[in-house]
């Protein structure tokens, strides 16, 4: 049976601001980011529109380009 595809914001690039708890790469908190294979498709998403936010607020030097 193939495995299931899960979307993710990971990028690879993992790297976790210990100030803020999450991961200055895709934005997800430790907890989200352990908890991931176990969520539903629409904990997912809202997770991913949250970690989209948090990377917004990131200041230019926290690893945010814009």
């Amino acid at each position: 049976m193939p495995a299931e595809i899960i979307e993710s914001p990971c990028i690879k690039v993992c790297a976790v601001d210990g100030a803020r708890g999450m991961c200055i790469g895709c934005g997800r908190t430790l907890a989200e980011i352990g908890g991931w294979t176990r969520f539903s498709p629409e904990q997912r998403r809202q997770v991913m529109d949250q970690a989209a936010a948090r990377l917004g607020n990131l200041p230019a030097a926290a690893g945010n380009a814009g």
